[in-house]
């Protein structure tokens, strides 16, 4: 997908970059059986206190419910049209089974209008199909991974995002994630082939503070600006940079610092962490 730019007839305009979407998507409104409403929380719980910080407002959105199970197995399903998602970075794919069920899926590099994907054992080795990885070759090109069989893809579902198969063994395979980790999942888990389409979504310069508003963002504020009352790393007669260690709000380190809980931690099941 192409990337768009402006003449500068205004400061935000000068630096701000689009994406050219009539390159790639084919329908502009949603399917209105896959399509419900969705709800912002900005930030808070149900109690209404902020849990969240610098989360509120953005434009208004319709969920996309996507098939990240991909469990009807051995029936063909044609691409109708490829489309914008606006809650995630990817794009989706509508797709409709020779039933006559229509699905959305992340739409992965190549995939076009007409092309045939399928789900299953019998499925070839291609961009789009979806298959256990005890039925993929080692050295293929996944992504939409499941992390437990038959709980919905979790792993790998960002825009231009890929992972690699690089082995097998009696109940695991061993696959590298996009963020270095090489991690064990469970062959019986599935996994599309391909990677996730939108390459050029992490390319896209947004130009002024007010898009990204448009997003969900609301103003971050540095905890060495504020007063002490309001921060640890707060006061201090001009600029400072605090004196200590980096913390959050409450005291806890805020670089480096292992927050996962060592007795639900699936540590268990990497082989090789991104942090070497």
């Amino acid at each position: 997908m192409a990337i768009k730019s402006f003449h500068p007839t205004s400061p935000s305009r000068r630096g701000m970059t689009v994406l050219d979407y009539s390159a790639e998507l084919t329908a502009s409104k949603p399917e209105k059986s896959l399509v419900k409403g969705k709800k912002s929380s900005g930030g808070r719980n149900n109690y209404g206190r902020v849990t969240t910080r610098f989360r509120g407002a953005g434009n208004k959105r319709r969920y996309r419910e996507i098939d990240f199970m991909r469990n009807l197995d051995g029936v063909p399903a044609k691409v109708l049209t490829i489309e914008y998602d606006p809650n995630r970075t990817s794009n989706i794919a509508l797709i409709m089974y020779n039933g006559g069920i229509k699905k959305y899926i992340l739409a992965p590099v190549g995939l076009k209008v007409g092309d045939v994907v399928m789900n299953g054992p019998k499925a070839d080795i291609k961009p789009g199909n979806c298959l256990a990885i005890k039925d993929i070759p080692v050295g293929v090109t996944i992504h939409n991974i499941e992390m437990q069989p038959g709980r919905g893809a979790k792993l790998v579902r960002s825009a231009g995002q890929t992972a690699v198969l690089r082995g097998k063994e009696e109940k695991y395979a061993q696959v590298k994630l996009p963020s270095g980790e090489v991690r064990l999942i469970n062959i019986n888990c599935r996994a599309t082939i391909g990677q996730v389409g939108n390459l050029d979504h992490m390319n896209v310069k947004l130009g002024k503070a007010g898009k990204k508003r448009y997003l969900g963002f609301r103003p971050h504020v540095r905890g060495v600006v504020m007063n002490p009352v309001d921060h640890p790393m707060g006061g201090g007669e001009g600029r400072t940079s605090g004196g200590g260690h980096p913390v959050s709000p409450w005291g806890q380190l805020a670089k480096g610092k292992k927050t996962r809980h060592p007795k639900k931690t699936s540590s268990k099941f990497i082989v090789e962490r991104r942090k070497k």
